[in-house]
């Protein structure tokens, strides 16, 4: 390829050369020696600077472009060199696309110049332009099939990612809920232990209150009784007025009796001795023993009699008895 560029560039800066004014022919000489020293761009820029108007001008620009490594400006200036060899044009111009790795454009040209005109090198471009697609093409596909890989064991780690915080989340969500449940047991417990103390509170506050109900109950009874026993007591004591006044008034009215003669002095036909007039102290004497005696009776005590009111006791044998 660069062996062909080389010929045509020569070839036709001499044809340049040729119908170029006298004013433009330092500026090829210029341009050409630029270009023979690589300085391509400086090369293009003389050439395109030159007055003459030609396609074989627009190819030399074109391949000082093309050195130059600006393959669009080439592509352009080709396209331009109208007169110049199609086939040869084509050419050149599947090389700068084939430089820029556009190979479906590359192949295009070498195929549009072989129709022209068949040619080892443009065949051989052609050829090496597919096989560059063709491995461009797999090592797509490789990349897409890396890139696949890559996305899938992507998707793989982040289910397993996911998967694993699923069950970090499960494994919380359950510690969270085992502490919950243990919250709600505590917050229950509490409860029932408050409820059962408060119950507790209540029953002993209701024994309590119970209990100062049953002592006040019990001091109410016994005040009761007591008052009860006393009003007993009084009535009894009553009862005992109301009889010993009884037996007074009976013992005056035998008293009485006693002092008022049966019989007339001298009455003869009552047949009956006179009773014994007694002092006022053995009637005293003789009443209190009646008391006792009864008072004894009631009680259920045995009854002793004693003789009262004697100045002078008799004496009794040890063997006597008291009644």
């Amino acid at each position: 390829m660069k062996k062909l560029i080389l010929l045509l560039t020569i070839h036709y800066s001499l044809f340049t050369m040729l119908n170029a004014g006298l004013t433009d022919f330092k500026t090829i000489q210029e341009a050409e020696d630029a270009y023979n020293a690589k300085a391509y761009t400086k090369s293009a820029a003389l050439y395109n600077g030159l007055e003459v108007k030609s396609g074989e001008k627009a190819y030399d620009v074109g391949n000082a472009y093309y050195k130059s490594k600006n393959y669009d400006a080439a592509i352009k200036y080709y396209k331009k060199a109208k007169g110049v060899d199609k086939a040869t044009r084509l050419h050149n111009v599947g090389n700068a696309y084939f430089q820029k790795k556009d190979l479906d454009k590359a192949i295009k040209s070498y195929k549009e110049a072989l129709k022209i005109r068949e040619d080892k090198e443009t065949r051989f471009n052609l050829d090496l332009a597919k096989k560059m697609k063709k491995k461009k093409e797999e090592k797509k596909k490789q990349d897409q099939k890396k890139k696949d890989q890559k996305k899938k064991q992507d998707q793989k780690n982040k289910d397993q990612k996911d998967q694993q915080n699923k069950g970090d989340q499960k494994k919380k969500d359950d510690q969270q809920k085992k502490k919950d449940d243990q919250n709600k047991k505590d917050d229950q417990k509490k409860k029932d232990d408050q409820k059962k103390k408060d119950d507790q509170k209540k029953k002993d506050e209701n024994k309590k209150g119970k209990n100062k109900k049953d002592q006040k109950d019990k001091k109410d009874q016994k005040k009761k009784d007591k008052e009860g026993q006393k009003k007993d007591k009084k009535s009894e004591q009553d009862k005992k007025k109301e009889k010993d006044k009884k037996e007074g008034d009976k013992d005056k009215g035998d008293s009485k009796n006693e002092k008022n003669p049966q019989d007339k002095k001298g009455d003869k036909a009552s047949g009956q001795p006179k009773a014994q007039k007694m002092s006022k102290k053995e009637k005293l004497k003789q009443q209190e023993m009646k008391r006792l005696l009864k008072k004894m009776k009631q009680k259920g005590t045995p009854t002793m009699m004693y003789q009262m009111g004697d100045k002078k006791k008799s004496k009794r044998s040890g063997n006597a008895n008291p009644w």
